[in-house]
């Protein structure tokens, strides 16, 4: 089907002394073209939206005429035309309103050669029909003032210059949208865009500003209306296949209807739609109309009647009277939730009344009537500030463009089966950054979930799955010792050194110390077998004390006797100093304590090791040598081997003395409280001491193990020292590679095994003689075969 684009007479007119233009869209005629292969029984339709936008600039232009304090004496006309949704027809009318020739197909005048008849045009409601008409008009300097033009690229006043707006760049609202997607924590998103200047550059606003917020897209496709049906079921299959919930659209209000019809075909539904200022108008009625007088068509539209009849006119048609009752309909025409987007028609008729106020040099009147040139009210809209009524501040930026405000509408279905448009927040970047976007609570019905992984809980983090977008994840839980306490955490932080992760790896918790108490079984055990070993100890002491002046006590040097039983019960209680918490002083004070009274110890078992060869070797014809070691040698040798030790221990302690440590490394969730051995030379010295001396007494003990007496103490001795080498001689692996306070442990027990060898090997045998067999405790028992001498 063809039309002629040729323009007829304005829709509307009316003279005054100042003429403004206005392009609207009362008529799809479109709808015929590209929804013929859909949808049968269209024809041409009223767009109720387009005649609010006309009422909202008729209004102004009375509001203005009326005024004393705007443009006095200066009364304000109209031309306005209906673009029929046509680029091309709104470039015609625009060029007719520009010089006046509207009738080009019949005037004899060469075209485009008249004056000027406007100083503005309003209108526009499409970007790519606004561009087309600012590229037509610029040369001329026409100021061209959109109320629904949005895209980003009519900012350019290089390729733009005469473009002016009273509604904001899609600049903004692509912005405005990616961050209210990414309030609702949707991360995956499909997108769809009207194919052409509108829908492409404010999707790639969009999409770079959701990049940058973290935000997904699953799919984005283009559209337009003329598009083969192929394409669109492509679009459908796209859609079908998808997960995401959430559908961003930057489509104009033709497009989405034609896709919506498609979506209902298909019954796609679930999806939250995310769109943008241009479809709160998509609002129209599509009911057949022959009339060609624009507001006897709206009545008859408005109230699906006829004041005349026709020959299409049905027998039971309703004629019209003129005097129906507007306040009992429900449509999209007497829907006054949408006043701002009618405001901007305002505020731009106001803008050009003052910008003329302000070229003629109005005060009390307006003497100069002549129309001034488009060009100086171009100059001068850029300039002027003012307030409307309600007091919004009302201006324009360098590049045309006003103020980015918006209202978050949400369309919420009523019970009647009507569509109630809720606001349920704003978008103003007049405000600081964290306070532009604001929402309502529970602003939407529904909010449906739309990530293409869920969150990451507290514990884990992200991985991102191969060959995906960023959206795409898996949670991986978070290593023994890293925690991550935040939702969707890329990274899992390494506890302080002293903390550990919990179960639920979200928390750090302070490590539990670890270190030989006495209130474990273990270390109770420990300290009840030192204990009864002490007690042991003096229980022998004083069976030796009470039999003090018996053979066997007298025969066995009782006063190395009674050092060695010391010098044992200082053993079992320097045991004691290895449990409990570890401090300075007790670091220092166990070791130190351990080397010095056992070497006490060996010392005095190494004394009567060797009275017992002096003794034997006392026998030998012309021998004195027990002269050289009587009791003063003996108390001597036993003072000197000490004193080596305690000379050893001064040493350690003054050069790099043991000191409480920390161990982190023997468990990742405890902490070994232990005592560091400060320097490792002089632990092992001590050691090696100690070792050297029971070598020494173990060897001299086994030789005189077969000297001849009924009661041979060398024998005892010599089992008592194995035993003691085997338990140190052991001790050493077993202390090296137990970890913690078994070390601790392991040390201890040497200490108890090796002290308790000494006293049952050395002493026990006497304390059974004296207590069970007192008639072998006699001076011709204890001399048996040894000669008189010796004894």
């Amino acid at each position: 089907m063809r039309y002629n684009w040729e323009p007829e007479d304005p829709q509307l007119s009316k003279n005054g002394d100042i003429i403004l233009g206005g392009i609207f869209s009362f008529h799809s005629r479109w709808r015929i073209v590209s929804l013929l292969i859909f949808i049968s029984g269209y024809g041409s339709s009223l767009n109720f939206r387009a005649f609010q936008f006309v009422q909202a600039m008729l209004f102004a232009i009375e509001e203005i005429n009326n005024s004393t304090d705007l443009l006095p004496g200066i009364f304000l006309g109209y031309k306005i035309y209906d673009a029929c949704g046509s680029i091309a027809r709104g470039v015609s009318v625009a060029l007719a309103l520009a010089n006046g020739n509207e009738d080009t197909a019949t005037s004899s005048t060469a075209p485009c050669t008249r004056p000027e008849q406007v100083v503005a045009i309003m209108g526009g409601t499409s970007s790519s029909s606004c561009m087309a008409i600012a590229t037509v008009i610029g040369p001329f300097n026409i100021p061209l003032m959109s109320n629904f033009a949005t895209c980003a690229c009519l900012s350019d006043k290089v390729r733009y210059p005469s473009f002016l707006r009273t509604i904001p760049s899609d600049y903004y609202q692509s912005r405005a949208l990616a961050l209210l997607v990414k309030h609702f924590g949707w991360t995956w998103v499909g997108a769809i865009r009207t194919n052409d200047d509108y829908g492409n550059n404010g999707m790639a606003i969009f999409t770079e500003t959701a990049k940058q917020l973290g935000i997904c897209l699953e799919y984005s496709v283009s559209f337009f209306r003329q598009d083969p049906p192929e394409k669109i079921q492509r679009i459908i299959d796209i859609i079908k296949a998808s997960t995401s919930k959430v559908i961003v659209a930057f489509l104009s209000p033709m497009d989405l209807d034609i896709l919506i019809h498609k979506f209902a075909h298909h019954n796609l539904t679930g999806y939250q739609w995310v769109g943008t200022e241009a479809w709160i108008t998509d609002f129209h009625t599509s009911l057949n109309s022959s009339s060609n007088k624009l507001f006897t068509e709206f009545w008859e539209t408005l109230f699906d009647c006829r004041f005349m009849k026709t020959k299409s006119s049905e027998e039971n048609q309703r004629y019209c009277s003129g005097y129906e009752d507007v306040s009992g309909l429900e449509n999209s025409f007497i829907d006054m939730s949408l006043m701002p987007i009618f405001n901007n028609i305002y505020k731009g008729v106001y803008s050009v009344a003052h910008a003329l106020h302000s070229a003629l040099g109005c005060k009390k009147i307006c003497s100069n009537k002549v129309q001034p040139n488009p060009f100086m009210i171009l100059q001068h809209i850029k300039n002027i500030q003012f307030k409307t009524k309600e007091g919004e501040q009302v201006y324009f930026n360098e590049n045309g463009d006003p103020a980015a405000k918006y209202e978050i509408i949400n369309w919420q279905l009523r019970e009647n089966g009507t569509v109630e448009f809720v606001t349920v927040g704003f978008y103003d970047t007049t405000l600081p950054a964290d306070k532009q976007l604001y929402l309502h609570k529970r602003s939407l019905l529904w909010v449906p979930l739309s990530v293409c992984s869920e969150s990451c809980p507290p514990g884990t983090r992200k991985v991102l799955q191969k060959g995906k977008p960023i959206c795409c994840y898996d949670c991986i839980p978070c290593a023994e010792g890293e925690i991550s306490n935040t939702t969707d955490s890329i990274t899992c932080v390494q506890c302080h050194v002293e903390f550990w992760s919990n179960e639920r790896r979200d928390d750090c918790e302070k490590k539990m110390t670890e270190f030989l108490s006495y209130e474990e079984i273990m270390g109770a055990l420990l300290t009840a077998a030192s204990l009864l070993g002490t007690i042991m100890t003096t229980t022998v002491a004083v069976i030796f004390f009470r039999n003090r002046n018996t053979p066997i006590v007298k025969a066995n040097n009782s006063e190395l006797s009674f050092l060695l039983l010391f010098s044992l019960t200082l053993c079992f209680l320097c045991s004691l100093t290895f449990i409990g918490r570890p401090s300075d002083w007790s670091c220092m004070l166990r070791h130190t304590a351990f080397g010095i009274t056992f070497v006490l110890c060996i010392s005095c078992v190494l004394g009567k090791t060797i009275v017992v060869l002096m003794a034997f070797r006392a026998t030998l014809p012309g021998s004195n040598v027990m002269k050289w070691f009587g009791p003063p040698q003996q108390r001597l040798s036993v003072l000197a081997f000490t004193l080596i030790q305690v000379v050893i221990c001064i040493l350690w302690l003054t050069i790099s003395p043991p000191f409480p440590f920390k161990n982190f490394h023997h468990f990742k969730d405890k902490i070994i409280l232990e005592c560091a051995l400060g320097s490792s030379v002089g632990f092992w010295a001590v050691l090696g001491y100690i070792g050297l001396l029971a070598m020494l007494c173990f060897v001299l003990a086994f030789l005189a193990r077969k000297l001849p007496d009924n009661f041979n103490e060398a024998k005892f001795i010599t089992f008592s020292m194995l035993i003691f080498c085997a338990v140190w001689i052991t001790f050493i692996p077993a202390y090296i590679s137990s970890p913690g306070k078994f070390s601790v442990a392991v040390e201890i027990f040497a200490i108890l095994a090796s002290s308790f060898g000494l006293l049952i090997c050395i002493f026990i045998p006497k304390c059974y003689i004296m207590l069970f067999k007192p008639e072998k405790n006699t001076k011709k028992n204890m001399m048996g075969k040894m000669p008189l001498k010796s004894l």
